[in-house]
């Protein structure tokens, strides 16, 4: 298990301070809104003041498979944390095993390597602190307060930064998920439909060069996965080594709520049935620095920056809703239905029409991803970290 770097002792500095942006998580959303405010100034020309915080160092604490189509590791030149690429999706129910060709390649990649590669694509400060709450424009830390007009709130599931609190399981709407990382190889990108494993959920097999994630997650925040994840694993011949877990959202909630930007698992931005929450991340993370970069500059106020973001996620509401129905239905099949309908999908012309409007959802060409933005030249250390 990871363990918590937040400073001790005599490194255990007072963080407080004015700034312009203070973004509270620095996985992949929490990322990629900074690498879009890189080289951001304010009107009067000096550097924008943003500063990243989270409980645990930058690229620590991996909650996924991590694994993403491979169009969006290239689009924002992360390439070098690239592990396996794959063709196609086996897919296996009690019946039988179809081989789903893709019409674009997935891949697996290196959290860490990932997160150290995107992090040096924006130039926003970054502390390790534990973010317990907020009291309008100002974030509590463990370590002191924080206040910005702009607040983000890219922490996951909890949703620290909410007016309400957040939410716990087992009553909001939250699938559970577990994985174990055995060493070993194979070249299958591979899931598993079958209710003995998993009542309303499946299992899956990302193997990453070296290493297989071998996990079950669960439609039913109920359903305890351990036991399945390790007989998964057993059958597959690995051992139930290195586990991680996580609580995995399945229903959109408002991206902008009482003044703050919510992205990624906070907005419940992960896509409903696949789970598939880091490309989403991405996505709505860059969409986000880029209105949060406008309101630095002074081209437009906060609350037209959150209006902005607000509409552009609310307009993606339709397509969740969709998956959300189709998660909800697929358990309520007879298996054997369930099976045909797998084979169906493995007709070349219907899963590339199927998955082209999946990967659409969230698609670096629909934002224009590209390099990230000049980066500012070096400033002096933030009041924050003083």
């Amino acid at each position: 298990m990871p363990v918590r770097q937040t400073k001790r002792g005599a490194e255990r500095t007072p963080l407080t301070g004015e700034l312009d942006v203070v973004i509270c998580g620095a996985s992949f959303a929490g990322l990629a809104a900074a690498r879009e405010l890189a080289g951001a100034t304010r009107p009067d020309g000096s550097p924008a003041r943003v500063l990243i915080v989270d409980r645990y160092e930058v690229g620590e604490r991996q909650t996924s498979a991590c694994g993403i189509p491979t169009a969006w590791l290239e689009a924002l030149d992360l390439m070098r944390s690239h592990r396996q690429t794959f063709s196609e999706l086996v897919v296996t129910t009690p019946y039988g095993t179809e081989r789903w060709p893709l019409p674009w390649t997935f891949s697996t990649f290196d959290y860490r390597e990932l997160c150290a590669l995107l992090r040096e694509q924006g130039d926003a400060d970054f502390e390790t602190a534990k973010v317990n709450g907020r009291t309008g424009t100002t974030v509590h830390t463990d370590r002191g307060d924080l206040t910005a007009p702009l607040l983000v709130d890219a922490l996951g599931w909890r949703r620290l930064l909410a007016a309400d609190g957040g939410y716990q399981p087992p009553d909001a709407p939250l699938s559970r998920g577990l994985e174990v990382h055995p060493h070993g190889n194979d070249d299958d990108l591979a899931i598993w439909i079958d209710r003995s494993i998993v009542p309303a959920g499946y299992g899956w097999s990302f193997p990453a060069r070296d290493e297989l994630r071998i996990g079950v997650g669960s439609f039913d925040p109920r359903f305890h996965v351990k036991d399945s994840t390790v007989g998964l694993a057993e059958d597959l011949g690995s051992e139930a080594v290195r586990y991680q877990g996580n609580w995995i959202p399945h229903e959109l909630r408002p991206a902008v709520e009482d003044g703050v930007f919510f992205v990624g698992d906070s907005a419940g931005h992960c896509l409903p049935l696949t789970a598939e929450g880091i490309r989403t991340a991405l996505y709505f993370g860059i969409a986000c620095g880029r209105e949060l970069r406008r309101a630095v500059a002074g081209e437009q106020s906060p609350a037209q920056a959150l209006g902005r973001y607000g509409g552009f996620s609310d307009a993606h509401e339709w397509k969740y809703r969709w998956m959300l129905r189709t998660q909800r239905a697929i358990p309520r099949l007879w298996p054997p239905l369930t099976h045909r309908l797998v084979g169906a999908l493995a007709h070349e012309r219907f899963v590339a029409w199927a998955f082209r409007h999946y990967f659409d959802i969230a698609s670096p060409t629909r934002l224009a991803v590209g390099p990230p933005p000049g980066r500012r030249r070096a400033a002096p250390a933030t009041a924050a970290a003083a």
